[in-house]
């Protein structure tokens, strides 16, 4: 029996994956969680063999929920379930451990299977997912403080504004847009947030 704990801040994809386990006699869903934090909880109560989990949640992400139980628990058997094929979350996802990332347009096709795959050993990723990762992985990483600035953009601020609210003089920030836009090969401010939230580099 693979005991399977899935966390998803939303109630209505929790009750389609808890039918759907339920139609495998050689599954059992042990337990539920809708925070980043209760997912560390249940984990540790269950210890589970297989945990879904959400990358955007309430309290604390997948992300973070992923190092957390890997830290205690290294063998742990994570998978991505999320709407975004970006590269950036799809690194960032397989970085922090998990063995497996499925979009949720695929869950009632792929759901079972990926969980029996990760269950015996195996890693997953969807084609189109994994095509992503390897066009973008010769490319420069944005840093972090380009990320902060990025996501000021995307907020409608102007160099002047951003340069006052992270203490840097305008001359630096227009110096670190140039480098965002050059990284992303982007045309514009505009096309680099559109790029931005594409790849999960930034969300809104």
């Amino acid at each position: 029996m693979i005991r399977v704990l899935t966390a998803d801040d939303h109630g209505l994809l929790r009750k389609g994956i808890r039918a759907l386990i339920g139609t495998d006699a050689g599954m059992q869903l042990v337990a539920e969680a809708s925070t980043g934090r209760e997912a560390i909880e249940e984990f540790r109560t269950h210890q589970p063999d297989v945990t879904l989990m959400d990358l955007q949640m309430p309290d604390m992400g997948g992300i973070e929920a992923i190092i957390a139980i890997r830290g205690e628990f290294p063998e742990a058997r994570i998978v991505v379930l999320s709407t975004y094929s970006g590269d950036v979350q799809v690194a960032r996802a397989l970085k922090a451990g998990a063995r497996a990332y499925l979009l949720k347009t695929e869950v009632n096709k792929e759901l079972l299977g990926t969980i029996r795959a990760v269950h015996a050993g195996q890693k997953r990723i969807p084609p189109e997912v994994a095509s992503g990762l390897a066009e973008h992985a010769g490319q420069d990483a944005l840093t972090q403080r380009e990320i902060g600035i990025l996501r000021l953009i995307a907020a409608g601020n102007a160099n002047k504004e951003i340069a006052v609210q992270l203490d840097l003089a305008e001359d630096t920030v227009k110096r670190h847009v140039t480098n965002i836009l050059s990284k992303l090969e982007a045309n514009d401010r505009t096309h680099a947030v559109t790029i931005g939230l594409k790849r999960g580099i930034i969300e809104l």
